[in-house]
């Protein structure tokens, strides 16, 4: 029988944590000098068994990784023999690294192996096509942080560092240009992993991930590391010293043979959040991450002179009323500045910073911020000769303004024309679209979680549509409205009811009635106007002069709208189109199709022209397309949901300037239309059985009962987004 050799893991922490000391009494005495112990020897395995395509980079990854450990105590074998994987043949290695494999290169049992293996202790390098890697294998996901999605063409892209104490990612600057082959991914992982570096999406063509694209993380799996970036497509990219370090540190961490946080999450903040570990800038000048051992996060922002600034771009300064900051002083103290936009942009407050009496001695200063921001944070430093003082943690207090208000410029297209026999309607009431017999066969591909539902029942399911709603951090439905007189007329005035209760307001979408015309719809106008404009629930838009909004379903339908001109002092009438040609006597342009938003054709046209005559511009973001089951026999194209990346594109898409045209606001194709498979109400995970429902299963990495308000939250995230935008806009 084969003895397993004990696994080195205390021997090599022991011989680390003497390393981190001397390393720390070294930093203390000289910025400028590192000092560390070597680990005890060790082994890695490197994997590149592919079941799909084949990287002609990866032997130049063999022969760096076999360099790197010849030079820093590590031994490789390279192998493409899956039944490597075993308890007895894994025990002998330190890391794993999954070189560029592809497709299912594992059986049950070896994945078995690894996962034990990992679970118990040892580590995981994820190196490029590792997350082209297992998709029957749930955990795998879990373990390499994300499966991939897409790539466009190989291109130069800029790279940010989110962690620069990592010692991956140490030594790079704030950022890093480079070529390679950029991959999307299914989900973004930045929740359940700890990013290291981001990509610039506005740096290339391609990027899908909604403009927040983590490339390289790490993370704990249980008692073991992982470690994956998206990083080594290129046989160039193994000769690159900057990557090379990146790969070396990535396998120092898995193997335990240096220490790293790698805890879950941002290391500085989420995107708007309202803190930040003072290290985790995005850009700076002059200073430096210090290792202190009682800091948040083992680490702070130190080595400050006179002029030293930090930046934070994730970090939006509008609504900041206070700025709050752990620090530390054997220096000669100084001020923080707080400003907006860059390091010499408005100043909104100062704090000063006395000295302690030690570098591990902290308090906590604060200050009100005297004037308001409109951009990113930055700090600035200032103060005597030599090193100031060090910052922590840090925290900026907002006004308790929009926690309870959804955005007032994120609308979204709802639909009050449902019935039951039960119901108000007294019958099905569009569920049985297609032929469907309702209540388990209804005419969409998802099943709602509230059932078929009346649109009547206003305690029931409208009120659970509003609270909803208001989860997604909209402000604003656009209600269906078919004239005056029908049934959603009759509907409105309760459902407006429900709203305001809920602090919701209602825009009206006038769909094409039998005889609508242009001065119809001016009569329409009057009434609504009429009858619910002293409703709290009747939206207005005090941007743009206290006028309430309509949007004109298939507007190209009539050729002649001058009848508009008597209301545009105090409506604001959007045609459906992007053709700028026919758009006179309008206040505004919609897009409406939720298939268009993937490419956006004529967006930046019609958002330039709706800015340069004073129109509003509102296209039309969509979670995906699919009304099979409401068209049977349907030839028309579709758009999948691809667990969320479509909504993510076409959000994307609106809001990236030289695609989307600057919006005023965003409307969404839909909250309820379920015929057409583009709703974000919550769909049920446990529809009827038999009838081939989809779900939103895996949409944004959730599953089950989370799963079906995954787009909810979705929208929550784009709508806070686009905010921030507008705000840095102003």
């Amino acid at each position: 029988m084969r003895r397993t050799r004990p696994r080195p893991r205390a021997r090599i922490r022991r011989r680390l944590a003497c390393a981190v000391a001397l390393a720390l009494g070294a930093a203390f005495l000289s910025p400028g000098v590192q000092s560390a112990a070597a680990a005890d020897p060790y082994q890695v395995l490197v994997f590149s068994k592919t079941a799909g395509f084949r990287h002609d980079s990866i032997p130049a990854g063999i022969t760096a990784l076999e360099q790197l450990g010849a030079a820093n105590d590590f031994t490789v074998t390279a192998t493409e023999d899956a039944t490597a994987f075993t308890p007895a043949n894994l025990a002998d290695y330190e890391a794993v690294v999954f070189l560029s494999t592809t497709g299912d290169v594992l059986n049950d049992t070896q994945q078995s192996a690894l996962k034990g293996y990992v679970d118990g202790g040892g580590g995981f390098v994820g190196v490029h096509a590792a997350a082209d890697t297992e998709y029957d294998w749930p955990e795998y996901e879990d373990l390499v942080g994300a499966w991939f999605q897409s790539h466009p063409a190989i291109q130069e892209a800029r790279l940010t560092t989110d962690d620069h104490v990592h010692p991956a990612t140490a030594h790079l600057d704030d950022t890093w240009t480079r070529t390679d082959e950029w991959y999307n991914y299914r989900s973004n992982p930045r929740d359940s992993v700890h990013v290291l570096q981001s990509l610039d999406e506005s740096s290339y063509s391609g990027g899908e991930m909604g403009g927040d694209h983590p490339i390289t993380w790490c993370h704990e799996q249980q008692e073991g590391r992982s470690f994956y970036t998206g990083l080594g497509h290129t046989i160039e990219s193994f000769a690159d010293p900057d990557f090379r370090q990146l790969l070396l540190g990535g396998v120092q961490y898995a193997a335990g043979a240096v220490e790293a946080d790698c805890s879950s999450g941002d290391p500085g903040s989420d995107p708007g959040g309202d803190g930040a570990e003072a290290e985790a800038y995005t850009s700076s000048s002059g200073v430096q991450s210090a290792a202190h051992g009682s800091a948040s996060g083992g680490a702070t922002l130190g080595y400050i002179d006179d002029g030293d600034w930090a930046g934070y771009s994730s970090l939006d300064t509008a609504g900041a009323t206070a700025f709050t900051a752990t620090v530390s002083s054997a220096g000669a103290g100084g001020t923080i500045e707080v400003r907006s936009g860059s390091a010499t942009g408005p100043l909104i407050g100062s704090v000063d910073v006395a000295p302690t009496g030690g570098w591990e001695t902290f308090t906590e200063v604060t200050t009100t911020l005297t004037a308001a921001g409109t951009g990113p944070l930055f700090l600035r430093f200032t103060g005597g000769a030599g090193a100031l003082f060090d910052v922590d943690r840090f925290t900026l207090t907002r006004a308790p303004t929009t926690e309870d208000e959804g955005s007032s410029n994120v609308h979204l297209f709802y639909y009050p024309w449902y019935g039951t026999p039960e119901g108000p309607a007294g019958d099905w009431r569009h569920w049985q679209q297609g032929g469907h017999t309702p209540p388990d066969s209804v005419g969409a591909d998802l099943y709602p979680k509230l059932g078929p539902y009346d649109s009547g029942d206003i305690a029931g399911a409208v009120d659970q549509h509003m609270e909803w709603v208001k989860r997604s951090g909209a402000g604003v439905i656009v209600y269906s409205w078919w004239g005056q007189g029908g049934y959603e007329d009759g509907l409105a005035g309760d459902v407006m009811d429900a709203a305001a209760r809920h602090g919701i307001e209602v825009a009206w979408h006038i769909e094409p009635y039998g005889g609508r015309t242009a001065a119809s719809v001016v009569d329409d106008i009057a009434y609504l106007e009429g009858k619910f404009g002293d409703h709290p629930a009747f939206y207005r838009d005090a941007a743009n002069g206290d006028r309430n909004a309509y949007y004109i379903f298939e507007s190209l339908k009539i050729q002649d709208w001058s009848a508009l001109d008597a209301v545009k002092d105090t409506a604001i009438v959007l045609a459906q189109t992007t053709d700028t040609s026919k758009v006179d006597h309008f206040g505004g342009i919609y897009t409406y199709d939720g298939i268009a938003g993937a490419t956006a054709p004529g967006w930046k046209n019609a958002g330039d022209y709706a800015k340069a005559n004073g129109l509003v511009w509102a296209p039309s973001v969509a979670p995906g397309y699919i009304d099979d089951r409401a068209v049977p026999g349907n030839t028309t194209p579709t758009l999948g949901r691809e667990d969320g990346a479509s909504y993510d594109l076409e959000w994307n898409n609106a809001l990236d300037p030289a695609i989307g045209g600057d919006p005023t606001w965003v409307s969404v194709t839909s909250f309820n239309e379920w015929h057409e498979g583009s709703s974000i109400e919550p769909a049920s995970s446990t529809p009827p059985p038999g009838h081939g429902y989809e779900t939103f299963e895996g949409a944004y990495g959730k599953t089950g009962e989370a799963a079906e308000t995954a787009y909810l939250d979705r929208t929550a995230y784009w709508a806070d987004r686009f905010e921030q935008q507008l705000r840095q806009r102003r």
